[in-house]
């Protein structure tokens, strides 16, 4: 059922936005055999917007290493790129309603996701390889844990990939880092301390199969406190300004990152105040603030596509 103030759609929304579905179990629908859509779905979900990327605290006690048919899985605690490429699932009714990992209600109308090991919460983007259409989750749940598959999303998010009605989901999945200097304050200040325990959860999911997951990982975030003997460095630039920023880009090298500003200077004025902020190994190229979320999408879609970038909005 929709979350409770969500309007219901009406039949004509429901047959021009959603697909027909296979019956569950016949391997064709993307979801378990005994979950699938909802009975009465919320209109215009085409329209809910991806989730914003900000730094929130780690939950405490989600990021546990966990085991789950006999696997050991350890959640990622550092700040560090992830990208990796395997089969999608989605999940609905049979879950809606439910508590997640991260003790939140799971709400299948929403941008969410359920990730084996990425922090929870955290965000990625997920692009599917056979339409090339986008979107951003907020990962708030563990799962799947077949080990063909690399990511569950929620049914809202599958609808806006083209994942309904589908049998095979290949997606490439992108950690989505926020503002690194909010972040490191936060994590040093509510993560949970390893504590060496690992907790065995009870899932009901289909047994595993072959894998197909690539991952990439770099090199963690420095000690928070440099030696004593070491220089002390100038603080790196942040964000000072509340609203909504274009991160444009993520580069381990300064220059490339000032290259990549010089270019869009060049497209004359696609974006202004355009900076780069330093936090831990990465330079990240920022646009704004913007006043609103729609402000800064409308920045996103006006940059010239010969750019060849991927921005995503973030709030401060």
């Amino acid at each position: 059922m929709p979350a409770p103030g969500t309007p219901a759609a009406k039949h004509g929304d429901v047959g021009k936005n959603l697909p027909r579905m296979p019956r569950a179990g016949s391997g064709r629908g993307g979801y378990y055999q005994d979950d699938g859509p909802g009975d009465n779905p919320p209109a215009n979900l085409l329209d809910v917007p991806d989730a914003v990327v900000k730094a929130e605290p780690y939950a405490r006690y989600a990021n546990r290493p966990y085991v789950v048919f006999g696997k050991t899985y350890t959640p990622i605690l550092h700040e560090q790129p992830f990208r990796q490429r395997g089969v999608a699932t989605w999940y609905g009714k049979k879950f809606h309603g439910q508590k997640t990992s991260s003790g939140e209600l799971y709400d299948m109308y929403k941008m969410t996701a359920a990730h084996p090991t990425l922090p929870i919460p955290s965000y990625a983007r997920i692009t599917s390889l056979d339409s090339g259409k986008q979107v951003v989750v907020r990962i708030n749940d563990r799962g799947p844990f077949h080990s063909s598959r690399v990511i569950d999303v929620s049914y809202t998010a599958a609808l806006k990939l083209g994942l309904l009605g589908k049998g095979t989901h290949t997606v490439e999945v992108e950690r989505l880092l926020p503002n690194a200097q909010e972040r490191i304050a936060t994590i040093r200040r509510l993560a949970p301390e390893p504590d060496g325990e690992v907790s065995t959860m009870a899932v009901d999911m289909p047994p595993p199969g072959e894998s197909s997951a690539i991952t990439v990982t770099a090199p963690a975030l420095a000690p928070a406190l440099a030696p004593a003997s070491a220089p002390v460095a100038a603080p790196p630039q942040v964000l000072t300004q509340p609203g909504f920023y274009l991160q444009l880009g993520a580069f381990a090298r300064a220059d490339k990152a000032a290259d990549v500003r010089a270019q869009i200077a060049a497209t004359g004025g696609a974006l202004s105040a355009v900076e780069v902020v330093q936090g831990g190994a990465l330079h990240r190229l920022f646009s704004g603030p913007f006043p609103s979320r729609a402000d800064a999408m409308q920045a996103l879609r006006d940059l010239p596509s010969t750019l060849r970038l991927k921005p995503i909005v973030v709030q401060r």
